[in-house]
């Protein structure tokens, strides 16, 4: 039943991204690294219950966080590539953010 809903949502966001301008595999990439991202988050919710070693603790917080890093950095990505591609056309913006804006935006994730 889990599975049913989980390919309900991915399939409501690849159709929302399709029609926001977004590249629909992209997004789909990034909402599987973010589900992964949330797996591994519980599992360190759930070592820390269990009172692991440090070491265990710190590896899968580094691993959270890499995770959360690089879907933030694909999401930059795509918009920065859509931007592009609606800069040829004459559009010259990305869900009404400029280049400048998105630059601010990837650098808080550097």
């Amino acid at each position: 039943m889990a599975t049913d809903a989980a390919a309900t949502a991915t399939a409501e966001t690849t159709a929302v991204a399709a029609d926001a301008g977004h590249d629909p595999e992209a997004m789909r990439k990034v909402m599987n690294r973010l589900k992964r991202a949330e797996g591994q988050l519980r599992a360190l919710i759930e070592s820390m219950g269990a009172d692991s070693n440090c070491k265990d603790v710190v590896t899968q917080l580094s691993a959270v966080s890499k995770a959360l890093d690089r879907a933030g950095f694909m999401i930059i990505a795509n918009a920065l590539q859509s931007c592009s591609t609606e800069d040829a056309d004459g559009q010259g913006s990305h869900d009404g953010m400029t280049k400048d804006d998105i630059e601010k935006l990837f650098l808080t994730l550097a």
